[in-house]
């Protein structure tokens, strides 16, 4: 039987990632990120819904989190849903929690500020093999100018000058 667990998210971070590292120096951030549903209700009234999502980050991608993201930036977040379960031991009641775990990001919006939507975005996403790479407002070098190879008499004729 196949199975798919796959999470694509854009939202904003609603506080600044917290970093961690584990004993072995793998770096861990923990986000939590606002996703916004708009819709129009049966009586034609506008609505606004809100979820609230934690989203965990590993290795290099949890670095550039900590780096670049404040609370109100836009980000692209693209991972796995995991269900973590614990026992509360102050009633003893088993508990859950649902939440991301990152795979991939894109930092969206201004390098600097933190909000105001998605423009500036673009280009590849940061993964945990590397750094920013075009997301988020960073710049990207402009591609060498395309320089055409000099003519040659027997191989530019033009359709008329076809001897077939």
């Amino acid at each position: 039987m196949a199975s798919l667990n796959k999470v694509m998210l854009i939202g904003n971070l609603t506080r600044d990632p917290e970093i961690k590292y584990t004993p072995k120096g793998t770096a861990i951030a923990d986000i939590g990120l606002a996703v916004n549903r708009n819709y129009t209700t049966e009586s034609g009234e506008k609505r606004e819904e809100v979820t609230f999502i934690d989203v965990t980050l590993w290795g290099r991608t949890a670095e550039i989190v900590g780096e670049y993201c404040k609370k109100g930036r836009p980000l692209f977040v693209e991972g796995r849903l995991q269900l973590d379960q614990w026992e509360d031991k102050q009633t003893n009641q088993k508990r859950s929690k649902l939440k991301v775990v990152a795979d991939n990001i894109q930092l969206l919006g201004s390098r600097e500020g933190g909000g105001g939507g998605g423009q500036g975005g673009g280009g590849g996403g940061e993964s945990q093999e590397g750094p920013p790479a075009g997301g988020g407002g960073f710049k990207k070098a402009a591609p060498p100018p395309q320089r055409k190879p000099p003519a040659d008499p027997d191989l530019d004729a033009g359709g008329d000058d076809i001897p077939f």
